[in-house]
């Protein structure tokens, strides 16, 4: 019996991790941008310039990375494009 609960748990954890692991390399569909950049953007003063080119981003790779900041390297598109500058153009 104690091996079969055992089994189960090694069986749901890997299916958990499985399932989040990949969280923000998953394709987002276009509704998707709104609610992930908000969170993106919430720690920022400002919010507006950061929702801007995170919208615009997320329309492009369709990805945005988790937390607040940083994270850039979970999506390559994001990560890599720049403004003329040669500077991150996505937040």
């Amino acid at each position: 019996m104690a091996s079969r609960s055992y089994s189960l748990l090694v069986v749901f954890s890997i299916l958990f991790i499985l399932a989040f692991s990949n969280i923000a390399e998953a394709k987002l569909r276009p509704s998707q941008c709104k609610p992930r950049c908000t969170y993106r953007c919430s720690a920022t003063s400002h919010k507006k310039p950061c929702m801007k080119y995170c919208l615009q981003c997320c329309a492009k790779c369709l990805c945005v990375p988790p937390g607040t900041y940083g994270n850039k390297e979970t999506c390559p598109c994001y990560n890599n494009w720049k403004t003329q500058e040669g500077r991150p153009k996505c937040p």
